[in-house]
């Protein structure tokens, strides 16, 4: 296999966490944050670390959210170890922004989040 960019690893990042969200799995979503990430949602405030996420991702299924689609992403390199994303996002409840996800190699090889800050702009 060859190696991936840092890009495509960013990119593979991105798409697990909608996998998991998409099959209600935030243990799933949490997995993409490395630990001690700081997640800044939204209305609903701030949280920290793999457990607070997680409990956030389960709360948001917990109402029936679901289907998560990102449109407009963009990709901003930010250093030798990591970009930034940014894109609109849609749910079947929701819609939204994402201001700025940090995604950078984590100790095992795999892009985590080290930082996220979304917004939600309006029910649907």
């Amino acid at each position: 296999m060859a190696n991936k960019t840092v890009l495509e690893l960013c990119q593979e990042g991105i798409a697990a966490w909608q996998q998991a969200f998409n099959r209600q799995d935030a243990a799933g979503c949490a997995a993409q944050y490395k630990e001690g990430t700081k997640m800044h949602a939204q209305p609903f405030g701030d949280f920290e670390g793999r457990e607070a996420i997680q409990a956030f991702w389960q709360n948001i299924m917990d109402q029936g959210f679901a289907d998560v689609d990102y449109t407009d992403v963009k990709w901003e390199q930010v250093d030798d170890n990591g970009y930034l994303l940014s894109a609109s996002w849609t749910m079947n409840k929701a819609y939204g922004v994402v201001h700025r996800e940090h995604w950078a190699i984590d100790d095992d090889g795999k892009a985590r989040l080290v930082s996220d800050h979304f917004e939600v702009q309006g029910e649907r």
